[in-house]
């Protein structure tokens, strides 16, 4: 007998925490939407880290937030790959590390401070490592940014 793919397992359905901390969920989701949209027009803040992060705690507190950030069109691949797979696409590796790479840049011409600096650029680096450790999507999944 053949163990089933991965991909092919449902996903256990989420636990729904009690009501008293439903609003904390409700909360962190609205608040991390509204960071990642800021995201969009700020350079240096990331956008998808804090759409992941609304995803997943709409996930908790908001059936509906969760259900319409699934079906976005530019979120929506991006969330379900990550939810299914912890997979992340070529394309949104390449942005996010030159993202970094152009923020790296910025603070070691503009901060002053050494320790500053170097703490700063060393958990980019940690964070471009770790990105780049993380799979591929499938490639039955449409490209995603």
């Amino acid at each position: 007998m053949t163990q089933p793919e991965p991909h092919d397992v449902p996903a256990a359905p989420v636990a729904r925490p009690t009501v008293r901390f439903r609003w904390a969920w409700w909360l962190l989701a609205y608040v991390s939407l509204g960071t990642g949209i800021v995201g969009i027009f700020v350079p240096g803040l990331p956008t998808t880290v804090f759409i992941l992060i609304a995803a997943w705690a709409a996930s908790r507190g908001s059936e509906r937030l969760h259900n319409r950030l699934l079906q976005h069109p530019q979120f929506g691949p991006v969330i379900r790959n990550w939810q299914a797979h912890g997979a992340v696409s070529r394309k949104g590796k390449w942005m996010a590390t030159l993202t970094m790479a152009v923020c790296a840049g910025i603070m070691l011409w503009c901060v002053p401070v050494a320790w500053v600096k170097w703490l700063s650029i060393g958990c980019m680096a940690a964070v471009a490592v770790w990105l780049w450790t993380r799979p591929l999507p499938p490639e039955s999944a449409p490209p995603t940014g």
